[in-house]
């Protein structure tokens, strides 16, 4: 059975390597360019995990994961920040918007796989 991976990114350079490296490692990735479109698929496709860029147009990343942690259908699925926000008090404003990790870009292709492997379901 393949993990499904929802990846919520405008980047079109972010999208592709965390797709590649994704797919690489066996996973299924659904693709999600913002915030509205991201919380649709997270609903109808039932993901796995969801990977959510903080810094997203029109509805941004502590919107998004407020919205689907609130929600009974969605709120059980795991949802690892993956942005550029990295400042005193960044993190902790993601985790508290309901995201359950957080992973600092520019990703690491060499650990990026492994990092998010924790969050996903057993």
């Amino acid at each position: 059975m393949s993990i499904n991976i929802l990846v919520i990114e405008d980047n079109e350079q972010n999208m592709y390597l965390t797709t590649f490296l994704l797919e690489k490692n066996g996973f299924s990735v659904i693709q999600a360019r913002d915030g509205q479109q991201g919380i649709a698929l997270a609903r109808q496709q039932q993901p796995d995990i969801i990977l959510l860029d903080i810094q997203l147009p029109g509805m941004d990343g502590y919107q998004v994961a407020r919205t689907l942690k609130g929600e009974d259908g969605v709120k059980q699925i795991a949802i690892v920040a993956v942005t550029s926000y990295a400042m005193a008090g960044d993190r902790e404003a993601i985790l508290a918007a309901g995201c359950d990790g957080y992973i600092e870009k520019p990703i690491n292709p060499e650990t990026f796989v492994a990092e998010i492997s924790g969050y996903l379901p057993k």
